[in-house]
């Protein structure tokens, strides 16, 4: 099974946002130092906390800063030193999501030989990611529906990279087989788009029936890329 991905594997500092002013560290809020508190804290530190609070049924869009402040262990005030509001944290969240999961079926894909394999692969690394308690990967799925535009964006943009890297290996295997697909951009979207659908349905359902998810799921990935194939010919 894949291994999950923490926030350390992927945090990078941001650039200082325009209009934000960073309290200094000369003046610390008030109770900064009280009894279970840090001094100081990372922004990583913050992401994990926020994680911690995410459950099946609570999206990072409900959280507040002052309850993430305190499962961090800061007073709220030392949470505009990381970032500028909830929303920002819960963008990069969506964004540490898609480079964990794209690491991950990535990886899977690049193993695959064939077109088949490769359909076959990557929806079982998804649905294992779906299974792993990945709440990285919830925040993926969920935050697409229910959150703000922003959000929204966010993970409009995670969708983009993932429907890229799948245009390039489908054309990379299929290629190789001598095979033309009809607009694999397109062929990329349908099928990124339907394994997420179903993979945001399937945390709401019983793992015993995942097999029967993959399964299907992967004759309809198969369907698309047939289609594709059959248009081209034409």
């Amino acid at each position: 099974m894949p291994a999950s991905i923490s926030p350390a594997d992927f945090v990078t500092q941001r650039p200082e946002l325009p209009g934000h002013v960073t309290p200094p560290d000369s003046a610390p809020a008030e109770g900064e130092h009280a009894a279970g508190r840090k001094a100081s804290i990372s922004r990583e530190d913050i992401l994990a906390a926020a994680l911690k609070l995410i459950g099946p049924h609570r999206s990072v869009s409900t959280l507040s800063l002052r309850e993430i402040a305190r499962e961090a262990g800061i007073a709220p005030n030392s949470f505009y030193r990381q970032f500028r509001d909830t929303d920002e944290l819960a963008v990069a969240l969506i964004d540490l999501a898609g480079r964990s999961l794209r690491k991950i079926v990535g990886e899977a894909r690049y193993r695959a030989k064939t077109d088949r394999s490769i359909v076959r692969s990557s929806v079982e690394a998804f649905m294992e990611q779906v299974r792993a308690d990945d709440k990285l990967l919830h925040v993926l799925l969920r935050e697409g529906t229910v959150g703000s535009d922003a959000f929204k964006h966010a993970v409009d943009r995670e969708l983009n990279f993932f429907e890229e890297e799948l245009r390039v290996d489908l054309i990379r295997l299929t290629r190789a087989q001598g095979i033309t697909l009809r607009e694999p951009a397109l062929v990329a979207k349908a099928i990124t788009r339907l394994v997420f659908a179903m993979g945001a349905a399937a945390m709401d359902s019983p793992p015993e029936k995942d097999p029967e998810l993959i399964r299907q799921l992967t004759m309809m990935v198969r369907m698309i890329i047939a289609g594709s194939r059959t248009l081209a010919a034409s």
